[in-house]
């Protein structure tokens, strides 16, 4: 008894032990979380790849570096590109945010003339211009993190890839599981990824696209700045792109410029919010049917957390945790098969 009992307290001390080492090193790399969920994002599109390339090339670090240098290539670099851009945007709108504001007021003093009704004092006006100056010098702020945790991605990447199926076997080995529950949670967790890793960036993307097309030929003000927000928007289910075009309508409206309105609401109705639609539908059998509140709770969860690629973290951290909320119940929640009963009283 008493080797027992001694057993049972040395256990309970190392759990307590691993629990609360794990909350402080979790706890000091939060601020690199970021790179730490794109690593493992990566590896799980990569991990084949760069094991058949592997066992071809018959040097397993050699593969690694011919993979991690081709998403140097062909995703840091665009992404890069793309934040410079951005930013640089940003940066200009942060020292002409009377002219950001300018559509916005002309509409409202239209509506004051016509109807009489002051939507927009002074004050209100300096207001947003210096939330909007804010909120640019937070994302500014934010580069320098973001390409921190852009070299955390590459490195963690580069070992991941290199010692995967070791990991791998070892993660397995400590998983509290049957076997065939790992295996289908693998397969889950996998079509989880692919479809927040890829499926929402090249659906934000392809609308911002097709959005900024059709804003340059109304010729919408700050075509730019108001495509890239209907590709963030794009991810909000339900509303997605229309929290930024139905205004745009309603802006021109209000200018009476009805051949613009119209023709940008019929635009956007057609092609921005279809082409969600048929993207989603060829990327159907890739892309994990997630319910639209998972999304919307992610997406505020992951910007909170992780800030802008939160957006695409969030809604699979959600997904996750009722995944393996689901797992725990399988395993161990889950009501004895009705044949078993019947033996029993046999």
């Amino acid at each position: 008894m008493a080797n027992s009992s001694r057993e049972r307290i040395w256990k309970i001390t190392l759990i307590a032990l691993i629990i609360g080492l794990g909350l402080i090193l979790f706890r000091q790399a939060q601020p690199y979380m970021s790179g730490v969920l794109c690593a493992l994002t990566l590896y799980i599109l990569l991990r084949r790849p760069t094991f058949r390339l592997a066992k071809k090339l018959r040097r397993p670090t050699l593969a690694t570096v011919i993979v991690v240098l081709a998403v140097v290539l062909f995703i840091v670099i665009p992404l890069t590109l793309i934040v410079w851009f951005v930013v640089n945007k940003i940066q200009q709108a942060e020292w002409n945010v009377n002219e950001i504001i300018a559509p916005a007021k002309q509409m409202f003093d239209i509506i004051e003339q016509r109807f009489g009704i002051d939507l927009l004092t002074q004050d209100t006006i300096s207001f947003v211009g210096s939330k909007l100056t804010a909120l640019g010098q937070s994302i500014i702020g934010g580069i320098g993190s973001f390409f921190v945790n852009l070299l955390v991605a590459l490195l963690l990447l580069f070992f991941l890839l290199n010692g995967g199926r070791k990991w791998e076997q070892y993660l397995a080995s400590v998983i509290p599981m049957k076997n065939i529950n790992k295996k289908e949670t693998m397969e889950r967790i996998n079509t989880m990824v692919k479809s927040n890793a890829i499926g929402i960036p090249l659906v934000a993307i392809l609308q911002g696209v097709i959005a900024l097309i059709g804003y340059l030929i109304f010729n919408v003000p700050n075509a730019g700045l108001a495509a890239i927000a209907t590709g963030f928007c794009s991810i909000v289910p339900i509303v997605g792109t229309m929290v930024v075009w139905v205004p745009l309508g309603i802006y021109f409206m209000v200018l009476g410029q009805w051949g613009q309105a119209l023709g940008l609401l019929a635009f956007s109705a057609i092609f921005i919010s279809q082409s969600d639609n048929l993207l989603r539908f060829m990327l159907q059998k890739k892309m994990a049917n997630t319910h639209p509140l998972i999304t919307i709770f992610g997406v505020i969860v992951g910007l909170s957390l992780f800030g802008f690629i939160g957006i695409i973290f969030g809604p699979l951290l959600v997904s996750l945790f009722l995944l393996f909320l689901d797992m725990f119940r399988k395993e161990y929640l889950a009501d004895e098969p009705a044949t078993s009963a019947s033996d029993t009283r046999q």
